[in-house]
């Protein structure tokens, strides 16, 4: 087993960098360092499986191969024909460099992206007399460079596919959320398995299947590939026992109290086809109904709602009329819950005409936005009451 150390860096969506520096700590990473954007960290090629496999946060899991500085493209092109390449992949194997920048004084990073390509080929050309093909679509190999004013970091991708990508969404919704923002959201919100949990505008149920699978303790990368695999110093006698001891960590089957609605019948039958191909169609229960109008499934609970913004899906005034609406249902339904809204109308706190207990800035892409807190208690807090059946 190689028990070397080595640097990587998680990329998340931005704002959830704190929750992700933690999940890492609590998964074994040592020398964290959150960065906006994402979280830097250490460890052996065990942890770099085991964060693929176990985050639910991250992004990704790149591994730093090289940082130095540079002043030129010729600089970049001299530390990337350094680095031994043919040691971590084959030359059969399809690559990609994906370059992005900051505060960058070069001119043209298409010229930089096709500089650390041809390093790359001529030191497999140099070692192996063979050079990789480029596959911009699937590669085998995915190489990510970052510039800031002065410095170079290359990294190489172990992930293959976005971490968000977890295998289990058959289907898209109309604007869907990511898995890892999702799963984000749910951390912010405190909410625990034993509490109930409503999602009444589920559109492809993203957020309810990742509470079910919080709730399993099932990882989000178990039944999918990764990039690692690929690469020469793969031990697969390792991946295979880390596999085995998360399959064995995950929870019986047992009911849950999370229940989703929707009031577009597409996206309810979206959200049912993701949920009986996650495996949860006896967990999650689901409904067609009207947000504005069905009742609250207990007493207390959770409630987490990615209502539509008009950058996305509707507009402006349909938005503003929605709100108060919005905002009346839960004064009236659910007195006893705690409320979180998801959103990038940063109009809503003025138009859903309640207090605002906390506000966390978070982005979901490029778009800024923010999970908005509502305590909805009257009188004091009720006991945690037992979820109804009705819906």
């Amino acid at each position: 087993m190689d028990t070397t150390h080595y640097t990587f860096f998680a990329p998340c969506p931005r704002g959830l960098e704190s929750i992700l520096r933690d999940e890492l700590h609590a998964l074994g990473a040592a020398d964290l360092l959150a960065r906006p954007g994402g979280v830097r960290f250490s460890g052996s090629l065990t942890l770099c499986y085991r964060t693929n496999l176990e985050s639910r946060i991250a992004s990704r899991i790149l591994w730093r191969v090289a940082e130095a500085p540079y002043r030129s493209e010729q600089d970049i092109y001299q530390l990337a024909f350094e680095l031994p390449w043919h040691q971590w992949f084959l030359p059969t194997q399809t690559i990609k460099v994906k370059v992005s920048a900051l505060q960058c004084a070069l001119r043209s990073l298409t010229f930089v992206t096709l500089r650390i390509k041809d390093a790359v080929c001529d030191r497999f050309a140099a070692s192996c007399s063979r050079r990789p093909t480029v596959d911009t679509t699937r590669p085998d190999i995915l190489i990510v460079a970052f510039l800031d004013e002065q410095m170079m970091t290359l990294y190489l991708d172990t992930s293959g596919d976005p971490l968000f990508k977890r295998g289990l969404r058959q289907r898209m919704s109309e604007a869907p959320l990511r898995e890892n923002l999702a799963a984000g959201i749910l951390r912010l919100s405190g909410w625990q398995p034993d509490q109930v949990l409503f999602d009444p505008m589920c559109g492809g149920a993203t957020l309810p299947i990742e509470a079910a699978m919080i709730a399993l303790n099932i990882a989000p990368g178990q039944g999918r590939s990764f990039a690692f695999e690929k690469l020469q110093m793969f031990e697969k006698p390792v991946w295979t026992d880390l596999c085995n001891q998360s399959r064995a960590q995950q929870r019986p089957y047992t009911q849950v109290p999370i229940f989703a609605c929707d009031r577009n019948g597409h996206a309810i039958q979206t959200a049912r086809v993701n949920v009986a191909a996650a495996g949860f169609a006896d967990i999650i229960r689901l409904k067609q109904a009207n947000s504005l109008t069905i009742g609250a499934p207990a007493d207390t609970g959770i409630l987490i709602a990615n209502p539509p913004y008009g950058r996305r899906m509707g507009d402006d005034e349909q938005m503003a009329r929605f709100y108060p609406l919005l905002g009346d249902c839960l004064k009236q339904r659910y007195t006893g819950w705690t409320a979180y809204l998801f959103t990038g109308d940063l109009r809503l706190p003025k138009l859903i005409g309640l207090s605002t207990s906390r506000r966390t800035p978070l982005f979901n892409g490029a778009i800024e936005c923010r999970l908005y807190q509502f305590n909805l208690f009257t009188g004091g807090k009720r006991q945690r009451g037992s979820p109804r059946t009705d819906i």
